[in-house]
Formats: C-alpha cells, structure tokens, sequence
C-alpha cells in the first residue's frame, strides 16, 4: 500500500512521524506549499494542485491510500477530484469542505488578511505566539511537554513570508467548495470528538458523500494527528 500524506497549515511531513504504518509500506509525505525550508510558491490554488498532481506521476502513484489534516485534508478534497485514479481510498482529518457564501469568503479572507500582515511585519514568533492561543488548540494543553515541543519546532522551522504565502494561495477562502458528487472513491471523514466546528461540518458532508463515513476520535480535538496518532494509525491499516 502507497499512503500520501499531506500536512496541515504550520506542520509537515515529520508531523506524521508518530502515527505507525506497516512497516512494508511505501509513504510520500511532501511540502505543501508556503513550507518547509525551500517553500513551493505556486501563485494559485490551481496551481498547488498542478504542482502535486505532477509529484504523483513523477512518482508512478497508483491505488494510494490519500490521508490529509486541515489544510491537507483540504487540498485532498480537490486531488481526488483532480486524479482519482492515483487512489484507492482517502482519509480527511479535520478538513473543511470549503465556503460557498460570498459573505462567508469575504469575511475569511479578511481574516487571513490580518495573519498575513503579523507575519510579513512582526515576524514568525510573534504570529506563533498568537497563532498558539487560538481556542481550536485547547485540548493540546494536556499533551505532554516534549509532543508540544517538538510541534513548535516543526513551526520555528518555516519562513515567516512562506507561511504568508501559503495563507494566500491555500487559505480557505481561495479554496473551491467540495463537489460531493465528484468524490466517488470511499472517503472516511475523521474530527475529534472536541472539535464542535468541524464535527459539524464533517458530519454534513459524510451524508452527501456516494461512499463516505464519518468517525469521531474521542480525547482529541482539531489535530488528531498530533493527540491521537496511534488511534488514526489503526484507522488508516484497516482493510475495510
């Protein structure tokens, strides 16, 4: 089994190295971009997809187990509809399906807006700072000291213009809204049982989905990824 591991918005590919896989498995874990320490700057969404749909073939994937968090989940959404033949099933954590109201854009666009100017004028660790006291991280507070470290160092890890950039191109209001119809593999959506916002979310999406399914991780918030990696490890080895 090939899994393709995209990562969320701050993070990584070391932002998987927690959670198990077999051990025979092949594993791409590639910059999203806006990350890592040559950021890819694609000027559009459209061109984020084009970059990565160029990786996979670059890299003969095919029948892929697709595993995306937040922004990766997001992107996933749009590489399944750009080349569903490279997968064989996907798993979206804590993924927006994306705003069809104008307001909504606006308003998220405005917001992003404000973390693009921290960024660009006050630098990485100011943004960090902020970025870390947003309620959506609450449930990291019981984490261990050393997993809440080495999170933050995956962060310090990144250009401040980079992460701007990326916000740009992949925040979520320049991000297509999820065609349900388009998406005819099966897709498991996973939310922590704490994330309120994209339980929701999630959930609507699910029942519209020709084979989706929705599964709640408890003692998790947001970013299953980070609190409860050995539980998504055993979701993403299940064969059915």
């Amino acid at each position: 089994m090939t899994y393709v591991l995209l990562h969320g918005f701050t993070g990584g590919p070391a932002s998987w190295d927690a959670v198990a896989l077999p051990s025979g498995a092949r594993v791409i874990r590639p910059w999203l971009a806006g990350h890592g320490p040559s950021p890819a700057r694609p000027a559009s969404w459209g061109d984020e997809l084009e970059r990565l749909a160029a990786l996979l073939e670059a890299e003969a994937v095919e029948g892929a187990h697709l595993v995306g968090y937040s922004l990766g989940g997001r992107v996933g959404y749009h590489l399944l509809q750009r080349c569903p033949e490279r997968f064989a099933r996907a798993t979206l954590i804590g993924a927006h399906p994306g705003l069809d109201d104008d307001e909504a854009r606006r308003a998220r666009r405005e917001a992003d807006a404000r973390w693009i100017r921290l960024l660009r004028e006050d630098g990485l660790e100011a943004f960090l700072a902020e970025w870390e006291r947003l309620p959506l991280w609450a449930s990291q507070a019981r984490l261990p000291a050393e997993r809440l470290a080495a999170q933050r160092a995956q962060r310090e890890a990144h250009a401040a213009d980079g992460l701007a950039h990326a916000l740009e191109v992949l925040g979520l209001a320049e991000m297509p809204p999820v065609a349900p119809d388009a998406l005819r593999l099966p897709v498991r959506l996973v939310v922590g049982a704490e994330d309120d916002k994209h339980r929701a979310l999630s959930g609507a999406l699910a029942s519209r989905l020709p084979s989706g399914r929705l599964t709640v991780i408890e003692g998790a918030g947001h970013n299953v990824v980070l609190e409860r990696p050995e539980r998504l490890a055993a979701l993403l080895t299940e064969t059915s």
